[in-house]
């Protein structure tokens, strides 16, 4: 890509509305999850916990979306998790899985409800079966930004997502968080992981909607 376009108003005029079609490696992982088998790996200050969890993770096609030429397809999520025979919420995270078919980029951007937000990207082919994408504290494009308590006392300063798509129509995802807490002599890091099953298909885009 031209550092970054010469012209940068101008829209792309081949879009096409069917964004399922055009989700790259993201198209796997379009629909409806549950996971019965999540580990998160966390801090306490007895040392390290190790926590089951339960997933639903829903993933929506969204319209083609454009910044001047450049152009994205995506998914919304919300992952809303649980411990095991539990009701309230262990954790929850909203966001967009994004790929841009020009760069081979994929992105994905997050919030969740204690004050934090990051955006990470990697690299993949159309086709790919394993990603990877990382963010860092103090990057410019694939950063972290925490309220002032969590990055006094639990600083993240790095935080990775590994998705591997499973040959039974299911995937996978490693997260390892690098965490500096107050008061350590070494980085923290906090894992989490599980392997999600299809209960639900993805609705169609409201462009192919409609």
């Amino acid at each position: 890509m031209d550092r970054f376009y010469q012209d940068i108003y101008t829209e792309p005029s081949d879009v096409d509305p069917d964004t399922l079609r055009n989700l790259g490696p993201l198209r796997p992982m379009a629909g409806i999850w549950r996971g019965t088998t999540g580990v998160d790996v966390n801090p306490k200050a007895e040392g390290p916990e190790t926590q089951a969890y339960v997933d639903h993770y829903e993933l929506q096609p969204i319209d083609p979306q454009t910044n001047g030429p450049q152009l994205f397809y995506g998914l919304r999520y919300h992952q809303h998790i649980v411990k095991p025979g539990a009701v309230e919420t262990y954790h929850d995270q909203i966001g967009y899985w994004l790929w841009e078919p020009a760069t081979g980029t994929v992105i994905q951007t997050l919030a969740i409800p204690r004050g934090q937000i990051a955006m990470a990207s990697g690299k993949a082919a159309p086709d790919a079966r394993i990603f990877e994408i990382e963010a860092r504290r103090g990057d410019a494009h694939d950063g972290i930004l925490s309220n002032p308590f969590l990055d006094d006392a639990f600083r993240t300063d790095n935080w990775r997502v590994k998705v591997i798509i499973n040959d039974d129509g299911g995937w996978r995802y490693e997260q390892i968080t690098t965490l500096m807490i107050r008061g350590a002599d070494k980085p923290f890091l906090h894992t989490d992981a599980s392997t999600l099953t299809r209960i639900g298909e993805p609705t169609p885009n409201p462009l192919m909607r409609g």
